[in-house]
């Protein structure tokens, strides 16, 4: 199977799959004669799937109801034909609105245990990009480390350090060059038995670079980025669940150019909670924190306690998740699907 690759399968047990029991728990007696599997890779029809008893390519899942299917690192129930027959309830997904005007939700990933958020000591820094990617980590409950790399080529990494620990009380965050070994050594702490990462960042980071470096071996082809603008080019066209050789399991994903916030209120907050706590402070509820009296942001700005871009990304981000929530909302109302099939 092409999304693993790797003879080492053999002879793995559940725990070591990521199974946990949170999804043990979900098994019952109408259960017997099933078989648990992961989704390693999702294509058109066909999920690429493995498990201690079986490892191979089934049929896609039917789409649910609420138009969910599996996704990568998902666990079906595979019965004695090889068929799916269902999807265990997740412990953690990710999910955007699909890039342009679609109004509907793409799942990226689920049971991730740590995200791995990409950015370079470069023009490709972006503390903007980086609040969008932590609101989905927060939003899930999943641990975000946030990796910098290139700092091999930068003059001074500490200011980039520094910003990124801005932005969250106690975020871990870990500074390398993508092609050295000692990445590996920096990112352990994250790594143990059966434990799922879920690798993001924009195209020209090192990803691929950095994939390669956790997995010993050519796994991802890489590219360089442009000279004028340290743009990187896709070398990733899929998201696909790999075992690393220390036994936990990487989900590598193509750049995303575009990530739209859905259902990830909650998130926005708590990456802004210095904000969000100064916003509960103002005299009147509905403040939109301009020329209100009593408001308790612009107070924060007028003393220095709080930086103006940073409340602009906000309200800007935060604008951003309730549109996108509203329209994909409206879009499921049965009326407009009724109106669809007509």
């Amino acid at each position: 199977m092409a999304s693993t690759n790797d003879s080492a399968l053999d002879g793995l047990t559940l725990d070591d799959y990521g199974w946990s029991p949170h999804f043990a728990g979900q098994l019952s007696d109408a259960d017997a004669g099933t078989l648990p599997v992961r989704v390693m890779a999702v294509h058109r029809d066909a999920l690429d799937v493995a498990g201690p008893e079986f490892e191979g390519r089934i049929a896609g899942l039917a789409r649910r109801d609420d138009g969910q299917t599996a996704t990568v690192g998902d666990w079906l129930l595979i019965d004695g034909a090889r068929r799916a027959v269902r999807l265990l309830e997740r412990c953690s997904l990710f999910t955007r609105k699909s890039a342009g005007t679609a109004r509907r939700v793409q799942l990226i990933a689920a049971n991730i245990d740590t995200m791995l958020l990409l950015t370079s000591a470069n023009q490709d820094f972006n503390l903007a990009r980086l609040e969008r990617f932590l609101a989905l980590a927060s939003e899930a409950h999943v641990t975000p480390v946030v990796l910098i790399t290139k700092a091999d080529l930068a003059e001074d990494v500490a200011p980039y350090i520094a910003s990124v620990r801005r932005l969250m009380p106690g975020i871990a965050v870990e500074a390398f060059d993508a092609r050295s070994a000692d990445a590996a050594v920096q990112l352990k702490p994250w790594f143990g038995r059966g434990k799922t990462l879920v690798l993001l960042g924009s195209s020209g980071v090192g990803k691929s670079t950095l994939v390669n470096s956790l997995m010993g071996r050519l796994l991802q082809e890489t590219q360089s980025v442009r000279g004028d603008d340290d743009k990187g080019r896709h070398t990733t066209s899929g998201r696909s669940l790999h075992r690393l050789p220390n036994g936990a399991w990487l989900i590598d994903t193509p750049g995303i150019r575009e990530l739209q916030l859905i259902d990830a209120a909650q998130g926005v907050d708590e990456v802004f909670e210095d904000v969000a706590l100064l916003a509960a402070g103002c005299r009147f509820s509905n403040c939109t924190h301009e020329s209100e009296p009593g408001c308790a942001v612009q107070a924060a700005l007028a003393d220095g306690t709080l930086d103006a871009p940073r409340l602009k990304r906000f309200q800007k981000l935060q604008a951003e998740e309730r549109q996108n929530t509203n329209a994909v909302a409206r879009a499921k109302r049965p009326g407009r699907l009724a109106k669809r099939e007509r």
